[in-house]
């Protein structure tokens, strides 16, 4: 990789991978795309280079690559798993339609392409422990359905016109800097922005719910390490299971405990959360992407907690934009 463009830089994800890239790359060799009203500000502003870049519009994203001689694309635009289920066509138009002009793109430009999945692609009939990388997906919402579309387009492009496409199914993402937006995992980053307030958390997931996790550092190092892989080496492509830790809203709530033994957690469940985390994996197998790629996590629940918890205390969690949770 020389020239990077990340789309959807201002995002969860985006935000933090632009500038981990920077650092790794260079300033000047990493694009932040983003879409109008959603600019770039402070670090990520000032640090290098930013392009609008909406996946919906193929034309202006041609343009990106061509000025920016771009050769790999993060594409990271995408709804998240419950404000998909509320704006389903905007979810498919995003999702689906811009991946297939950033495609295309790729395909005229020689880009390679890295689109991430979820545990959101796999279903009911899933098997949920130690859920394989090659297994029955049948997702039944919107987001599960546009995420194996994208595994199953993105492999179709490998297969047809030689596009790199790469890309993993990813947990649960928690991280410090950037409040929950609308997922179904969001409740264990949210928890941790009650505990350093001090503040009795409402919890929509109900006890004995485990789902796959992961600390933004290890995700951060998994889509980038991806990307460097040596090709030969990759025997799947879209997408790889990856894994670090699983658990249950007890689990966490315990561990922040240890900490912060004052904490209190009390739950009130939400349904269409609840429906949606019993349909995705208890645990994934990621053994593939240790196998083909050398993946491997650095952080455990205990080890998260304790990192999330001293750095949110250091960026006074009381002056946090994320809003109260609706009782």
């Amino acid at each position: 990789m020389k020239n990077i463009l990340v789309i959807g830089s201002t995002g969860q994800i985006g935000s933090e991978l632009t500038m981990s890239l920077r650092e790794r790359y260079g300033n000047s060799h990493v694009v932040a795309g983003y879409i109008k009203g959603c600019e770039p500000k402070g670090m990520l502003a000032e640090s290098g280079p930013s392009a609008v870049a909406d996946v919906t519009d193929a034309e202006a994203i041609a343009e990106v690559v061509r000025q920016y001689n771009i050769d790999t694309i993060y594409n990271l635009a995408a709804l998240l798993s419950v404000v998909a289920e509320s704006k389903p066509r905007l979810a498919w138009h995003i999702g689906i339609d811009g991946l297939w002009n950033v495609l295309e793109v790729a395909r005229e430009k020689h880009c390679a392409v890295f689109t991430p999945s979820s545990i959101g692609s796999f279903g009911l009939e899933t098997p949920h422990d130690m859920t394989p990388q090659d297994t029955i997906q049948r997702p039944r919402t919107i987001y599960g359905v546009s995420k194996v579309t994208t595994e199953l387009l993105s492999d179709w492009y490998f297969h047809k016109y030689g596009v790199d496409t790469r890309s993993v199914r990813f947990p649960g993402i928690i991280s410090y800097m950037t409040p929950p937006g609308g997922g179904t995992t969001d409740y264990a980053v949210d928890i941790f922005y009650y505990a350093v307030r001090g503040e009795q958390f409402t919890c929509p997931i109900k006890a004995g719910t485990l789902m796959d996790m992961m600390y933004m550092p290890d995700a951060l190092r998994a889509a980038m390490e991806l990307m460097e892989a040596n090709p030969d080496r990759l025997v799947h492509r879209n997408s790889f299971n990856v894994a670090a830790m699983s658990f249950d809203p007890e689990a966490i709530y315990h561990a922040i405990q240890e900490v912060k033994p004052e904490f209190r957690m009390v739950y009130e469940v939400d349904p269409l959360k609840q429906s949606i985390a019993e349909s995705w994996p208890d645990k994934m197998d990621d053994s593939c992407a240790r196998n083909e790629w050398d993946w491997h996590h650095d952080y455990d629940l205990p080890a998260m907690t304790r990192d999330m918890l001293q750095k949110l205390s250091m960026l006074r969690a009381d002056a946090c934009p994320c809003e109260p949770q609706q009782r």
